[in-house]
């Protein structure tokens, strides 16, 4: 499954603070209902993803109704993306 989307980068302080891009609905429940072929335990997705020329591979986190796409510092630092940014993502998740 190919999917193309803009979010805001976001901070989650969480016990381990972290940057996300959420996805936003329509992706989500498309995600949600492959879920059940996908996930590894707990709703977590391996998914492969591109934000501008930098490809790297992460883990949807289920959030609520939406998931989270975690943005790796390498990320951050190669495409120069700060807190509140949007980007543009393209994610592969293997069915």
């Amino acid at each position: 499954m190919d999917l193309e989307f803009s979010g805001e980068v976001i901070h989650w302080r969480g016990p381990a603070p972290h940057h996300f891009v959420v996805v936003p609905e329509e992706e989500s429940a498309a995600i949600e209902d492959t879920s059940a072929l996908t996930s590894y335990g707990w709703g977590v997705i391996p998914v492969s993803c591109r934000i501008g020329a930098t490809t790297f591979t992460t883990s949807l986190f289920p959030r609520e109704d939406r998931y989270l796409l975690p943005v790796k510092v390498a990320v951050r630092r190669a495409e120069e993306i700060e807190l509140g940014d949007v980007v543009a993502v393209r994610m592969t998740i293997d069915l």
